[in-house]
């Protein structure tokens, strides 16, 4: 049997969506071992001067507890 531990994380990029959460899945697998799936909960944009100024993305990250 297998416990699987579940950590919400925020980022946010000025490229994409797919870059804020790479970017998130990156910097959380340098203090995390084993990541073994993410889940985008939900996604927004920052606006500037009326253009999309920045991606955000939250996501839940999920590893196996040892």
């Amino acid at each position: 049997m297998s416990v699987v531990k579940v950590v919400e994380l925020m980022a946010e990029s000025d490229k994409s969506w797919e870059d804020a959460t790479a970017t998130a899945i990156a910097k959380a697998s340098k203090s995390i071992k084993d990541i073994s799936s993410a889940w985008v909960q939900d996604q927004s944009v920052t606006v500037k001067d009326g253009k999309v100024d920045s991606y955000r993305v939250s996501l839940k990250v999920s590893f196996q507890v040892k």
